[in-house]
């Protein structure tokens, strides 16, 4: 809990956006959907819940930072002035870390074997949701 929260404050910080707070019935809900991808092979699908959400896969070696570095990562492809991803990659993860209206997160790590493969599944929901077409994430 305190990793996610780190990251994603630290991210945060870098552009003036406020601290989020870690909310149990979004962590519960991320553990949940983390857990159902087992079952499905660990298919990176999105929920389509009601939270905002990040979902991420690597190897069973990969770590919750990794995966949220993974995400920040994405700043690189946001184009502020335009408010949008460049051509060169999407930035999604990225803006839904820095949304200045989510200030709730929760998030879970679950260990998945697939085709013999050790993997990790990261699944971090945020609420209220964010990247809301025509907004700026900060």
């Amino acid at each position: 809990m305190n990793d996610f929260l780190k990251v994603h404050n630290a991210i945060r910080a870098k552009v003036g956006v406020g601290p989020m707070d870690w909310n149990n019935t979004l962590g519960t809900y991320a553990e949940n959907y983390a857990d159902s991808l087992i079952k499905t092979n660990c298919e990176m699908v999105p929920s389509r819940g009601p939270y905002g959400e990040n979902l991420a896969k690597g190897k069973s070696s990969q770590t919750s930072e990794q995966a949220m570095m993974h995400w920040a990562s994405e700043k690189a492809n946001y184009d502020y002035a335009s408010n949008s991803c460049t051509r060169n990659g999407g930035c999604d993860h990225y803006t839904q870390m820095v949304w200045r209206n989510s200030i709730h997160l929760g998030c879970a790590i679950v260990k998945c074997i697939t085709d013999s493969v050790d993997l990790s599944v990261v699944v971090c929901s945020y609420g209220p949701p964010g990247n809301k077409v025509g907004q700026r994430p900060y």
